[in-house]
């Protein structure tokens, strides 16, 4: 048994001549992480072999680490007797440093692999405000903060192209996009995020708020308020050519929802707006269903098709 245990030894010895040759060229040892480990358990063991057992290595190429460890500081580190291993007083300074070392290594290791699982991070969204007053937005951050707590959360209602831009950019990582009117670049990623039938604000005063439902040809000759951020009305326009079957007169073009709102309770035009919006209490405004069952207001989520960032893609 002896015999065998020798051989097995010698071809430990081997190994690490093997692995340090290079290093041994220069007669010097590059201090790493793994060398501060072995010195530490064995500070912390007093002992060479329960250490090498706790690190899962043979003793002699523990030895042979601290050796070489030793030689790279150019003092010597512990003090051995026949029994027991103590520090010597470069082995006392260098343990607390090399403790520090560690638990800052492990805390960095820690938080990238976070990051990567999505654990932490940033998400910046930018939104039209329609995905807001559907609820699918708030929905979705409830979801994602609930599963995620420690992910930073921004968000900046913007027009559709200008989250585009800036999604590619780099300044903005998802948007909440409505699909009318909008041409999606490439580069990006378009996932569904919901569909809603379209609706017909309109002052409360006004002659067709007495009717449940609108069909297309009572609205032929109404005024419209649509929704133009940053001068972006095609959208809302080329619905109205469906359902109208013409060019609309077109009253206002405003940019947010809200203006919108305001303008149709005011009575000054009709505004086309997807059906969760009527939860919305505004003054002197009512909401009726368009009977046009086949037309739909979609909500796209847009993101970039390379994204790596482990918080961005947890949400989406």
């Amino acid at each position: 048994m002896s015999a065998v245990r020798i051989v097995d030894i010698d071809l430990q010895f081997k190994y690490i001549d093997l692995a340090d040759h290079s290093s041994k060229l220069n007669n010097r040892t590059r201090m790493e992480l793994r060398h501060l480990r072995y010195f530490v358990a064995v500070a912390e063991e007093g002992h060479f072999g329960r250490a090498a057992q706790r690190l899962h290595i043979v003793p002699p190429a523990l030895s042979m680490q601290i050796r070489s460890l030793e030689e790279e500081l150019g003092a010597p580190l512990f003090l051995r007797t026949s029994r027991r291993v103590e520090l010597s007083e470069a082995g006392k300074l260098l343990l607390v440093e090399a403790q520090r070392t560690l638990a800052q290594a492990d805390r960095t290791k820690s938080i990238v692999q976070r990051s990567a699982r999505g654990e932490i991070g940033s998400v910046r969204i930018g939104f039209a405000g329609n995905a807001a007053l559907t609820g699918k937005l708030s929905h979705d951050l409830h979801n994602f903060h609930g599963a995620y707590p420690d992910v930073e959360l921004e968000l900046r209602e913007l027009a559709p192209a200008s989250q585009q831009s800036s999604i590619l950019a780099g300044s903005l990582d998802i948007g909440y996009c409505p699909v009318f009117g909008s041409t999606f670049d490439s580069r990006l990623v378009i996932d569904h995020g919901g569909s809603w039938p379209w609706d017909v604000a309109m002052a409360t005063d006004h002659p067709l708020a007495k009717r449940r439902t609108l069909s297309a040809s009572l609205l032929v000759s109404e005024s419209f308020i649509v929704y133009a951020a940053e001068g972006a009305d095609e959208g809302q326009l080329t619905v109205l050519r469906h359902v109208l079957g013409c060019e609309p007169r077109i009253a206002h073009r405003v940019a947010n929802t809200l203006t919108v709102l305001t303008l149709a309770a005011a009575g000054l035009g009709l505004a086309l707006v997807p059906a969760p919006l009527n939860k919305l209490t505004v003054p002197n405004i009512t909401y009726k269903r368009l009977s046009m069952n086949e037309l739909s207001s979609d909500l796209v989520l847009i993101s970039r098709a390379d994204e790596t960032a482990g918080a961005v893609r947890a949400f989406l």
